[in-house]
C-alpha cells in the first residue's frame, strides 16, 4: 500500500512539471546554437531577471567584438550603433530559423565600410564572401559568416605583380578594371617619358615573361641609366656609351654631322663588290633615311623570278650567293636534302646544271621528283606495272648502286629459292640472240627447269613434254632428297638396298649422247646376274 502511495506522488509531480519545463524554453534553439540546449546552459546567453544582452552575445562573437570596438564594420555604424542584438537575430524560433536574414539585394554595402564601386558593384555576395578570402583562421573556419575581409586588395586578388611592387594597388589602378592602369604616370617616376619613348608600347621595356609557372609582367627593377640598357647598340660600342653626343629622343635618325663616314661602323658594311656602288644608290633621299637591307631583293631583282617561294616566304640570295659575285652558288646537299628531293648515292656526284638546267634558264620547281622523268625507263615495255608502280625504278634499284637489285620474286609465279638467289637477274631475263644483240624478257618465261638448263638425264624423266627436277633435287645444293625408289616399278627389298646405284645404273652413250641409265626396262634377275 505505501508502495502504491509513492507512484502516486511521483506521476502527480511529473504531471506539473511538464508544462513548467515548456514554459522555460519557448522554443528550439536555431541549428548554430544547437549546443547550448538545455537549462543548464540558459545563462550563456541570458542574464538572471533580465533579458539577453549585448555583452551575452559578444562574449561568444568576440571576433565581431573587435570589430565593433575598433568602430569598423556595419554593427558600427549609425543603423545597428546602440541596437539590442536580439533586435535582427533573436532565437528559439526552430531549428531551421534563419538566424542572420537580410535583402541582400538591398543592402547598403557602404554601411560594411567599403562602398561597393565600380566593377566590384556587379559582383553578388558570394563572389566576395568565401573561406578562401578570409586571412583569419579561425573566422575562416565558420561555416558561414560575413566577416573576415578586408579592405585590401590582395586578399581577394593575385598579386599580378608578385611583390615587386609595394605601393597600394590603388595608386596605379582604378575599381572599373585592372588594365589599363589609369591611374599611373610614367612622369611620377625615375625615368620619365621624353620624345619618341612616348610612343612606345609598354611591353617593348617591360617585357611579360613567366615567373611561378604564371605570366609576369616586370615593371620594377628595369635599367635604364643608359641607352644600351633597352637599345641595341648599332654601332657595337664604336661610338661609346653616350648615344646622345650624336642622337636625341625626338629620332635616333637625327644624326649631329657627317663627314668621311665609315660604312663598316653601321649595321651593314660594305664589302666586296658592294664597295663600288655609288652612295645615291641604295640612299635615295637623305643619307639619314632608313634605307631597307635585311634581304638581297630590297635592291636587287629576283633573278628566279619566285621560283624558290615556300610557303609565300622566298629565301635570301645570300643562303647560296655571296657579295663577291652573283655566278656560282653555295647551295649545300645538307639544303638540298631539306627540299623535296633528298640527294642520294650517285645523285651525290651528279652536277646541279643536270637537273636544273636542262634549256636555256635554270629551273627549281615544276622538274619532277620521279626516276622517270629524268631516266629512260628501259623496262617499260617489258615489266608490269604490278611490280613498279608509277614506273617507280626504286622497287627494284637503289641510288647507290644500279646493279644490286632487291626484287621478291615470290609475287611472281617462279619463286627464286636456293642456287637461284645468288645468280644475277641478267642470267634469265637478259638473253643474246644469234647476232650478238641483247634483248630482255621479263613476262611470260617459262618456268620448267629445262627452259635454261640442259637435261642431263636425256629426257627419262619427261612427263607431258616437262621435266621436274624437284621431284628428286633440292633448289640449293641439287641433292637427291626426294627421290624414293620403292615408289618405281622396281621396289629395292634385301640386299638390293645396300648395293651402289651406279651398279644397276649404268652410263650409256646413245646418239652421241652419254648419259646415265636409270629407266631400265629390263628388270630380270638374269639382266644383272
Amino acid at each position: 500500500m505505501r508502495r502504491i502511495f509513492f507512484i502516486n506522488i511521483f506521476l502527480l509531480i511529473l504531471l506539473f512539471a511538464i508544462p513548467a519545463i515548456a514554459q522555460i524554453s519557448p522554443g528550439k534553439l536555431v541549428s548554430v546554437h544547437s549546443h547550448l540546449e538545455g537549462i543548464s546552459n540558459c545563462t550563456h546567453c541570458h542574464t538572471l531577471g533580465d533579458k539577453v544582452t549585448n555583452d551575452k552575445c559578444l562574449t561568444c562573437h568576440a571576433e565581431l567584438k573587435a570589430r565593433i570596438d575598433l568602430r569598423k564594420g556595419y554593427h558600427s555604424s549609425a543603423e545597428v550603433k546602440n541596437k539590442n542584438c536580439t533586435s535582427c537575430h533573436s532565437d528559439h524560433h526552430g531549428v531551421t530559423f534563419q538566424i542572420v536574414r537580410f535583402d541582400r539585394e538591398k543592402f547598403n554595402h557602404q554601411l560594411s565600410g567599403f562602398p561597393l564601386t565600380g566593377a566590384h558593384a556587379k559582383k553578388k555576395c558570394k563572389d566576395c564572401h568565401k573561406a578562401e578570402f578570409i586571412t583569419n583562421i579561425k573566422v575562416k573556419n565558420k561555416k558561414f559568416t560575413y566577416l573576415g575581409l578586408t579592405a585590401s586588395c590582395l586578399p581577394c586578388h593575385t598579386d599580378y605583380h608578385q611583390k615587386t611592387i609595394t605601393a597600394p594597388c590603388l595608386n596605379c589602378h582604378g575599381d572599373n578594371a585592372f588594365k589599363p592602369a589609369s591611374k599611373f604616370s610614367h612622369a611620377s617616376t625615375k625615368f620619365p617619358l621624353l620624345g619618341m619613348h612616348q610612343t612606345v608600347p609598354c611591353v617593348k621595356c617591360h617585357p611579360v615573361t613567366v615567373s611561378n609557372n604564371v605570366n609576369f609582367q616586370k615593371f620594377a627593377g628595369v635599367q635604364f641609366k643608359e641607352c644600351s640598357n633597352c637599345h641595341t647598340d648599332p654601332h657595337k660600342g664604336q661610338f661609346g656609351l653616350n648615344c646622345t653626343s650624336c642622337h636625341s629622343e625626338a629620332s635616333f635618325h637625327t644624326v649631329k654631322g657627317i663627314s668621311n663616314f665609315d660604312h663598316s661602323k653601321t649595321r651593314y658594311a660594305l664589302e666586296n663588290k658592294h664597295l663600288a656602288v655609288p652612295c645615291k644608290s641604295c640612299h635615295k633621299n637623305n643619307v639619314t633615311d632608313p634605307v631597307r637591307h635585311e634581304r638581297c631583293i630590297d635592291c636587287h631583282t629576283d633573278y628566279h623570278q619566285g621560283q624558290l617561294t615556300k610557303q609565300g616566304v622566298m629565301p635570301d640570295c645570300s643562303a647560296c650567293h655571296s657579295t663577291k659575285g652573283f655566278t656560282g652558288a653555295a647551295f649545300t646537299i645538307e639544303q638540298h636534302n631539306a627540299a623535296n628531293f633528298i640527294l642520294q648515292g650517285a645523285h651525290l656526284a651528279t652536277p646541279c646544271f643536270a637537273c636544273h638546267k636542262k634549256q636555256e634558264k635554270w629551273s627549281f620547281r615544276q622538274i619532277g621528283i620521279r626516276c622517270a622523268d629524268c631516266h629512260k625507263d628501259i623496262h617499260e615495255a617489258y615489266i608490269n606495272q604490278k611490280f613498279y608502280p608509277d614506273n617507280n625504278c626504286s622497287a627494284c634499284h637503289n641510288p647507290y648502286s644500279w646493279g644490286d637489285i632487291s626484287f621478291d620474286h615470290s609475287q611472281t609465279r617462279f619463286s627464286v629459292t636456293g642456287a637461284h638467289t645468288t645468280i644475277s637477274c641478267r642470267s634469265c631475263h637478259f638473253k643474246k640472240d644469234s647476232t650478238g644483240t641483247e634483248h630482255q624478257k621479263f613476262a611470260n618465261l617459262p618456268a620448267n627447269c629445262s627452259n635454261c638448263h640442259k637435261d642431263n638425264h636425256n629426257r627419262q624423266f619427261e612427263s607431258d613434254g616437262m621435266t621436274d627436277c624437284f621431284r628428286c633435287h633440292d633448289a640449293g645444293l641439287w641433292k637427291i632428297i626426294n627421290f624414293d625408289h620403292n615408289k618405281t616399278s622396281f621396289k629395292l627389298d634385301g640386299k638390293h638396298q645396300n648395293v651402289a646405284c651406279a651398279k644397276c645404273h649404268k652410263t650409256v652413250t646413245e646418239q652421241n649422247i652419254t648419259y646415265v641409265l636409270y629407266k631400265i626396262k629390263d628388270t630380270k634377275c638374269t639382266s644383272c646376274h
